[in-house]
């Protein structure tokens, strides 16, 4: 490996906040798949919350207080 990247690479390569944000004029294609990957993990949580919500509405009383007292 050269000295760009690799393991023992000299550290970052951009000039500042700006040029990092940038992404080398690809920022539109890295920052915008963050964000969807970001929304697809948000949905996925809040319908995963909703379904043990409903399944936990579904079980009898009965059948939680035998739980609970064993």
């Amino acid at each position: 490996m050269g000295a760009r990247g690799g393991a023992g690479g000299g550290g970052v390569n951009w000039g500042g906040p700006a040029e990092f944000f940038a992404m080398g004029g690809y920022a539109f294609y890295v920052w915008g798949s963050f964000a969807v990957t970001a929304l697809c993990i948000a949905l996925e949580v809040a319908l995963l919350r909703a379904r043990r919500r409903r399944a936990l509405e579904s079980i009898p009383p009965e059948v939680l207080a035998d739980e609970a007292a064993a």
